[in-house]
């Protein structure tokens, strides 16, 4: 790990040094790995464009953010500007590696790749990809190997979904509404379980490394950082399974029909993710952490359920007027179809 970390330093200091004339440019890329930018662009997608597309990969988001946030409790590592403090053109206060901004980059230009089968798209994509992984080791946030790790979490959780999508996709979304909601909280328990086992095992931070001053604040952020994914993927969960149970909305349109969900969806979602947070208390820690929870929970069950249900009821989008979902009955069994 040393000689990672000493190699990492030597790669951030070296760029900078010669070439620091980048540094606007790479903190323009870094500011697109912000959850603003992927709060702006994912329900895009979702309401306006292509309503499946946009629905898997928020859920992707989600996921992805929880792994990520558990990772980095797990492994408790520092950012380069941690050690070297002349190297940091950007500040971050939770752990290093894996690298969010590069996962969560990863993630959405992997999965656009891989859903629009385009030469273009792909170009363009995986530019997006480097340029934002590049960013992380110029700006002095990220160790390369950080943002290494970030691409290739992101990778394995796409082979994952590849697999779930082949092999189990079909059989969870013919469930009955019971089972599918049941499945979304036995997932999000889950992951719980595994951040509570995660902090156990690890135990308290070792406060006699050289970068202690960061500790507290890390670890505070975690908390949060948790909090905010496991709040988001239980509002996006339940928010879609009960979308295609109840709303239905088709994502096609006239244009300004569709500027008009955008402008009211975005100004509903800021509302309860910021306007809240504005008004919510931040202590004591018992009590800001469900808030917290609530706080995102209640974002992305907008953006999945709410949305697109008040889209309907204001004419800005049409319903499919058949469920997805159709049970017959055969002289054989009884199918879903």
């Amino acid at each position: 790990m040393e000689s990672l970390i000493e190699f990492g330093l030597s790669v951030s200091l070296w760029w900078q040094t010669n070439y620091p004339q980048l540094a606007p440019f790479f903190q323009w890329i870094s500011q697109l790995g912000r959850f603003e930018f992927y709060l702006a662009v994912t329900p895009l997608i979702y309401w306006c464009i292509n309503k499946q597309m946009g629905k898997h990969l928020i859920f992707l988001l989600a996921f992805s953010d929880i792994i990520n946030s558990i990772s980095k409790q797990a492994l408790r590592q520092p950012r380069p500007y941690w050690l070297d403090a002349g190297l940091g053109l950007d500040e971050e206060n939770s752990y290093g590696p894996p690298s969010g901004h590069a996962q969560a980059a990863s993630m959405m230009y992997l999965f656009l790749g891989l859903w629009l089968r385009r030469n273009w798209v792909w170009l363009l994509c995986l530019t997006m990809i480097v340029l934002m992984a590049l960013s992380r080791v110029y700006l002095g946030v990220h160790f390369v190997h950080d943002v290494v790790a970030g691409f290739f979490i992101a990778v394995l959780i796409l082979i994952g979904y590849g697999i779930w999508q082949r092999d189990f996709y079909e059989r969870f979304r013919n469930r009955i509404l019971g089972q599918r909601v049941m499945f979304i909280l036995l997932l999000i328990f889950l992951f719980a379980l595994l951040y509570g086992v995660t902090r156990l095992v690890r135990g308290e931070p070792d406060m006699s490394v050289v970068w202690a001053q960061y500790i507290e604040v890390a670890e505070l952020e975690s908390i949060e950082n948790v909090a905010t994914a496991f709040g988001t993927m239980l509002g996006v969960g339940l928010g879609f399974i009960l979308e295609v149970s109840w709303v239905r909305f088709k994502e096609q349109g006239v244009w300004w029909k569709k500027v008009l969900r955008y402008l009211l969806g975005m100004a509903g979602a800021a509302a309860i993710v910021f306007g809240l947070r504005a008004i919510l208390p931040t202590e004591p820690l018992w009590l800001a952490i469900p808030l917290r929870i609530f706080r995102y929970f209640l974002g992305g069950f907008w953006v999945a359920y709410y949305a697109p249900s008040l889209f309907v009821r204001l004419k800005l989008a049409e319903a499919h007027q058949e469920p997805e979902i159709r049970l017959t009955v055969s002289n054989e069994s009884l199918m879903q179809q």
